[in-house]
């Protein structure tokens, strides 16, 4: 079960609550493969960083002409 998930079930009992956000709030990551993700569908796989893109690889498929990219054979 997602951290969300849980959350959403006991936002109505307070003292549960507080503690579960104590004690199991997901670590905020600094490096590695979760500390980023896509600023347009929010997918943290095949993240392409370069230039400060920071798009998923199919975001950028998308994307790619309005960024000023241009596919060359």
């Amino acid at each position: 079960m997602s951290f969300q998930n849980a959350k959403k079930q006991i936002l109505h009992k307070p003292a549960k609550l507080a503690r579960f956000l104590k004690f199991s709030a997901p670590k905020e990551r600094k490096f590695g493969r979760n500390a980023q993700q896509c600023r347009r569908c929010g997918k943290t796989e095949g993240l392409i960083s370069k230039y400060g893109l920071l798009y998923c690889r199919q975001c950028f498929r998308e994307e790619a002409k309005k960024l000023g990219f241009k596919k060359y054979d």
